[in-house]
């Protein structure tokens, strides 16, 4: 899935400016349903990711309350953060998704919610991990829900995010047989975006990945994990 403006010739789509938020992620929404199981046959080697949480668990607590945003299907994020002592919280819009990662990873919590919709009023973590699910917003909307992240993490708690290198702003591309609208940016403007939401970048890694499907194109991953500015408090 790497991104480009090209990637959009030829799809078919309505221009998501003439619909509604809740229309647009009703039919992102579907197209993941639509994928399922899929997803993980074309990425069975996400070593970027598993990498990124193997730093980020010894950061944090003995039974630390971590979100898993955008979680999909559940491997290996919500599954590895549970295997390190985590009480995980898993969020998707795609109810097919959330089936899988309760089938996947039944020791988990998982909410049928959109990423817009995280309320640091009445939730906080320890760490929140958003693997290549902040891709599927708008520029718009991304910078309002790092905030929400922000906000939702404890003094010294941890933000983990994945996402794919391209300058594209809410463009349709084709992807396992369905349209996906995406977002992508150059990795300075993401360093920077980060940075006027209040993070620090404290560990950063770019693999180039090619998956095992040819509907899916290669891309350039980027992995960061992030510290919220805050010292973590002691008991």
């Amino acid at each position: 899935m790497r991104m480009t403006e090209n990637d959009a010739a030829g799809v078919e789509t309505p221009d998501s400016g003439a619909m509604s938020w809740e229309e647009r992620e009703s039919a992102q929404a579907a197209a993941y349903d639509a994928i399922g199981d899929r997803y993980d046959e074309a990425f069975p080697h996400k070593d970027g990711q598993i990498g990124m949480v193997e730093r980020l668990l010894p950061d944090l607590p003995p039974g630390a309350r971590v979100l898993d945003l955008g979680c999909g299907t559940g491997t290996p994020t919500t599954r590895q953060l549970v295997d390190g002592g985590c009480r995980v919280t898993g969020t998707d819009i795609s109810p097919r998704m959330l089936e899988v990662a309760k089938r996947n990873v039944p020791e988990a919590r998982f909410l049928l919610r959109d990423m817009v919709d995280l309320d640091p009023e009445r939730e906080t973590y320890d760490a929140v991990v958003s693997c290549f699910s902040l891709l599927h917003l708008t520029r718009d909307r991304i910078p309002v829900v790092l905030d929400l992240v922000r906000r939702a993490l404890v003094p010294g708690g941890r933000f983990g995010l994945a996402m794919v290198e391209a300058d594209v702003d809410d463009a349709p591309i084709p992807f396992l047989g369905q349209t996906l609208r995406v977002t992508g940016y150059f990795r300075d403007e993401l360093r920077g975006m980060l940075h006027s939401a209040g993070f620090t970048v404290e560990h950063e890694r770019t693999l180039s990945y090619a998956p095992a499907s040819t509907q899916a194109r290669p891309e350039i991953q980027i992995f960061m994990i992030c510290g919220n500015g805050e010292e973590r408090g002691t008991a």
